[in-house]
């Protein structure tokens, strides 16, 4: 079948909206109502929870303060008050840090329907006195897994708008791809000077700036989000701002000649010099080593880890960037076409 990679970008794109907006989080430990303890007292604090369902559990939960992996204190009682709402007990001995007077503790909270959820640095432990005896670490062990078993990741902060991967994202990855490839039909054209070939890379760039514009936008509103501002001037932000308008001045460039011939040399060559500069904007330069970002994917860190990204975001997101760069692949022909009867015309003139 002749257009079958147009179905399957239909279908790709179709599957990644629905599957990114309707599939849920999981369920997470979202406040405490009290986070300093001090040793030697009764801890309580309440946790409210996020799509959890406290009350389906069959067996009782589990809760522990966890210091690092050689020490955790199990909770004396849990109460569970709601749905999201489940109060914490700890009898926190004299000695529970072995240096210093203070310390961050994970929280750790276990149910057989909702699993297991981990709040980390949740609690601030203060210790008067190191003399007494640490006491044995209570043991944390066959933690449950959840009934529900595909869910998206939660992080705190982001919550809900981690769904913006799908398309934040995916344009900017359909973008470099498209753009690859019109790399690849101005350099034909440099070669065999077939003027179709420059016409096809054109499209191929037109449809990469509308890309990385909604990118941009996308971007702004997570960023609106998650750092409170739409635009603060992170580093990755403004490289990404600069190369969209690199291929921007592609256009206007392009549009200052006339004659054909010299618009498509000249413009080959802009577009070549273009992807070689957007390469260290924008996969270099964010990754360096001490760069200010709070972007991921910043200062070496390589993103796209467990922290960023998990197996069941994954099953979205990568057809996600299929489905964007054949759709991409889709207008940029169909634009394509249009050149070409223009040129078809202008020759019969």
């Amino acid at each position: 079948m002749k257009n079958w990679w147009k179905i399957l970008a239909v279908i790709l794109m179709s599957y990644s909206v629905i599957a990114g907006l309707l599939t849920p989080l999981s369920p997470a430990m979202r406040h405490l109502d009290n986070n300093v303890a001090q040793a030697n007292t009764t801890f309580q604090c309440t946790i409210q929870g996020y799509n959890t369902e406290f009350k389906k559990v069959n067996t009782p939960p589990r809760a522990w303060l966890q210091r690092d992996s050689a020490f955790a204190l199990c909770a004396s009682n849990i109460q569970i008050l709601s749905d999201k709402e489940m109060k914490l007990t700890f009898d926190i001995p004299a000695k529970v840090i072995t240096e210093g007077s203070k310390e961050d503790f994970d929280l750790i909270v276990d149910t057989d329907h909702d699993g297991s959820m981990v709040l980390p640095d949740a609690i601030l432990v203060k210790q008067d006195s190191s003399s007494a005896m640490l006491i044995p670490s209570c043991t944390i062990a066959d933690l449950n897994i959840g009934s529900r078993s595909f869910t998206f990741p939660y992080r705190p902060i982001i919550e809900e708008t981690i769904r913006n991967l799908y398309f934040h994202v995916s344009l900017w990855f359909a973008m470099v791809l498209l753009l690859m490839l019109s790399l690849y039909y101005n350099i034909q054209y440099l070669r065999r000077g077939l003027l179709l070939d420059n016409i096809r890379s054109s499209e191929l760039i037109r449809i990469s700036v509308i890309f990385g514009i909604l990118g941009l936008i996308t971007g702004a509103l997570w960023a609106k989000y998650t750092w409170g501002k739409y635009w603060s001037w992170d580093l990755r932000q403004t490289t990404a701002a600069i190369v969209v308008l690199i291929y921007l001045a592609y256009f206007v460039l392009r549009d200052s000649f006339e004659d054909l011939d010299k618009k498509a040399r000249i413009s080959a060559v802009y577009s070549i010099f273009a992807f070689f500069a957007m390469i260290p904007l924008m996969f270099v330069i964010p990754r360096l080593q001490g760069a200010d970002s709070l972007h991921p994917g910043a200062g070496g860190n390589p993103a796209f880890g467990s922290n960023d990204l998990d197996n069941t975001m994954r099953m979205v997101f990568y057809p996600a960037v299929i489905g964007y760069t054949l759709f991409g692949l889709w207008i940029a022909q169909l634009w394509y076409r249009v050149e070409k009867l223009k040129l078809k015309m202008l020759e019969i003139d």
